[in-house]
C-alpha cells in the first residue's frame, strides 16, 4: 500500500491562492491531483508522470502549476487565480506500477484511468481536502 496524505486545503476568496501537498510513501509511476464537485463527477486537475512531465486540465492551465519533490516523497498543486468553479473536494492519486506509456487523467463512470484504452486506474487515493472558492 502507498498511503496518500493530502493537506493545504481551506477558503478563499475569488483571485486567491492555495497550496495543496501530498505525501506519498512508496514508488508511483503517475500521480495528480483530482477534484469534485458537489453534482457533478470526478475530473481531473493536473498529473505528473514519473519524469516530471505535467499535464493539466484547459480549466487550469496557466493558473495551477503541479510539482513533485521526491526527496520528501511530496506532491504539490499550486493553484492561483482562483474562481469560484474551483470549489470541489480535491483528492490526491497515484498509480503504483505502469508500463511504457504517458500518463493520462481521464475520469468517467466513477472511475479514473491514468490509461484508459488499457483499463488501468488510479489504484491509490487520499482522503481528500476541501477547496472552497468565494466570489
Amino acid at each position: 500500500q502507498v498511503p496518500l496524505v493530502e493537506s493545504g486545503g481551506g477558503s478563499v476568496q475569488a483571485g486567491g491562492s492555495l497550496t495543496l501537498s501530498c505525501i506519498a510513501t512508496g514508488y508511483t509511476f503517475c500521480m495528480g491531483w483530482f477534484r469534485q464537485a458537489p453534482g457533478k463527477e470526478r475530473e481531473g486537475v493536473a498529473i505528473i508522470d514519473n519524469d516530471g512531465k505535467p499535464n493539466y486540465a484547459t480549466s487550469v492551465k496557466d493558473r495551477f502549476n503541479i510539482s513533485k519533490d521526491n526527496v520528501k516523497n511530496t506532491l504539490y498543486l499550486q493553484m492561483n487565480n482562483l474562481k469560484p468553479e474551483d470549489t470541489a473536494m480535491y483528492y490526491c492519486a497515484a498509480l503504483v506500477g505502469g508500463g511504457n506509456w504517458v500518463c493520462d487523467m481521464h475520469c468517467a463512470g466513477g472511475d479514473c484511468y491514468a490509461n484508459k484504452p488499457l483499463g488501468v486506474r488510479y489504484n491509490r487515493w487520499g482522503q481528500g481536502t476541501q477547496v472552497t472558492v468565494s466570489s
